[in-house]
């Protein structure tokens, strides 16, 4: 498995919202694709401007995968990273 989560800080108030719809659209298309375990999107209760992508995959190679896909050329690319500041965190899972 290769786990994967990363977290957006929102540039602007004023784009809160739209990254917040263009993250969810993202999700969607991502849980679809060949290898998505899981693809959660969070926004942060503590922090307005927060939002985290927790992405589980079968094997990295499927991440790699994912990075060819609609969600990541015509979303998540174009739209979301213009809007954030993005923090990765390639992760091992303990239990």
């Amino acid at each position: 498995m290769f786990a994967i989560n990363v977290i957006l800080t929102v540039k602007g108030k004023e784009n809160v919202t739209q990254v917040g719809e263009l993250l969810a659209e993202a999700g969607r298309l991502s849980r679809k694709e060949p290898g998505c375990l899981s693809f959660e999107v969070c926004h942060s209760q503590n922090e307005e401007l927060v939002y985290l992508l927790i992405e589980r995959w079968e094997s990295k190679k499927a991440w790699e995968v994912h990075k060819t896909a609609q969600a990541f050329l015509e979303i998540y690319q174009p739209k979301v990273l213009p809007l954030v500041d993005r923090d990765p965190h390639f992760s091992d899972i303990l239990e």
